[in-house]
């Protein structure tokens, strides 16, 4: 049975199991709200999403691969009404009306699937694809499919959620009993960006617990290309979205939380650190490749790779016997100065430093494919690996893959006396 935009219909039996097509965690978020008379959640705990993916009752759960089950009889009284709704992540580019087959099927036990497909969305990044609701004795499912241009923020506070709670003071950075690092800037956050950091958050935690890592801290450098090769990375905001997603890195590892930042490409410029509460508007500040910008001249950095003084920049900070530094350093490749380089790596390998290259955008690496057959050197202090499509890869795989030889090569400077435990 298939459901045009606005039609109902009454579903069979209390166990259903939603299905939503075009879901995708990190860019298009699965959410459910259970909404009382008025249309509103009775409080916070009604909303149900991927950091908190069990309704109160338990009658709403949601799983992996964007299914929902949800069992009728366990809902209380006072809930009226389901509405199953979907957002862009604020990184995301575009507009649901893009996400390719979009909407919703609801299998009911021994019945007919009701198919509900996104109808007549078009500037929206926010919408209620359909509502499972009480008529009586009876519950009905209706298509909804409408939704809000301005995203997440404007859907969930239409429900009565709130997002944007008054900053909580918090006089130090704390950690819990499970290691995770909370530092003071996290409160000015609304709450629904508190648990996407927090899941991030967990997720830098786990890779460090699992190799031994954990309690390591380090002062964290992010320096981003910005040759002219990198002007699709640019366009379509990748390098916010590589942004966003190494502020977890600092708030882990970092006394501060905080992120040191450069841009390259023939120069460099050290940019102001970037701070968990303000990473969104320093990338809108700071990340061009063109122009003058929060008072830099962009066009004086070129636009042409040379690695060599942005390298020698960070080394000229370093002191053998001082505390740690991790060094994410991302880049489309086009590294020509081999020698150069390869003398580089061999002289900071007795400095307390831990180089991880990350490739985004298919280019030729070069001398970065060769950095883990790197002889020469006090300990292995380097690390490279690729991504073409940054966006495809879950914060799972991202952190594993970013984290992993880290603590290895700490181990092993320590043993070494290059770096402080």
């Amino acid at each position: 049975m298939e459901l045009a935009r606005g039609a109902n219909t009454v579903v069979d039996g209390t166990s259903l199991k939603v299905a939503v097509n075009g879901s995708a965690p990190g860019t298009v978020d699965l959410m459910v709200f259970q909404l009382d008379e008025r249309n509103q959640v009775r409080n916070d705990a009604d909303f149900v999403f991927f950091n908190q993916p069990v309704s109160p009752e338990g009658a709403v759960r949601l799983e992996s691969g964007g299914v929902i089950e949800i069992d009728i009889a366990r809902l209380p009284a006072d809930i009226h009404q389901l509405s199953v709704a979907v957002a862009l992540d604020a990184a995301a580019n575009g507009t649901l009306s893009a996400v390719g087959g979009l909407g919703v099927v609801v299998e009911q036990p021994g019945s007919t699937a009701i198919v509900a497909q996104a109808l007549g969305l078009t500037s929206e990044r926010a919408a209620v694809l359909v509502e499972i609701y009480r008529r009586g004795t009876d519950w009905k499912v209706r298509n909804v499919s409408a939704g809000w241009d301005s995203g997440l923020a404007d859907l969930v506070t239409a429900f009565g959620v709130s997002v944007d709670e008054e900053p909580q003071s918090r006089p130090d950075s704390a950690e819990s009993a499970d290691g995770i690092r909370t530092v003071p800037d996290e409160a000015k956050l609304s709450m629904v960006k508190r648990e996407k950091l927090d899941l991030r958050k967990r997720e830098v935690a786990k890779v460090l617990l699992t190799k031994g890592g954990n309690g390591i801290r380090a002062r964290v450098v992010l320096v981003i290309d910005k040759t002219g090769s990198m002007a699709k990375q640019y366009r379509t905001r990748v390098v916010h979205r590589v942004v966003e997603r190494m502020v977890p890195v600092a708030i882990q590892l970092d006394d501060d939380g905080k992120l040191e930042p450069y841009l390259y490409a023939v120069s460099f410029v050290k940019l102001p650190e970037i701070s968990v509460h303000d990473a969104e508007e320093w990338s809108d500040t700071y990340l061009h490749l063109r122009g003058s910008h929060g008072g830099f001249n962009y066009d004086k950095i070129g636009a042409a790779n040379r690695e060599v003084p942005i390298m020698t920049e960070i080394l000229s900070g370093l002191t053998r016997g001082s505390a740690p530094t991790l060094v994410l350093f991302f880049t489309d490749g086009g590294f020509s100065e081999r020698k150069e380089i390869t003398k580089l790596m061999r002289e900071a390998s007795g400095l307390p430093a831990f180089w991880q290259f990350v490739g985004i955008g298919k280019a030729n690496y070069g001398v970065l494919e060769k950095l883990d057959d790197l002889d020469g050197r006090v300990v292995d202090n380097a690390g490279f690996f690729a991504l073409d499509d940054i966006d495809t890869v879950d914060d799972a795989q991202l952190y594993t893959r970013l984290l992993s030889e880290f603590p290895d090569w700490h181990k092993a400077a320590v043993a070494a006396g290059i770096t402080t435990p």
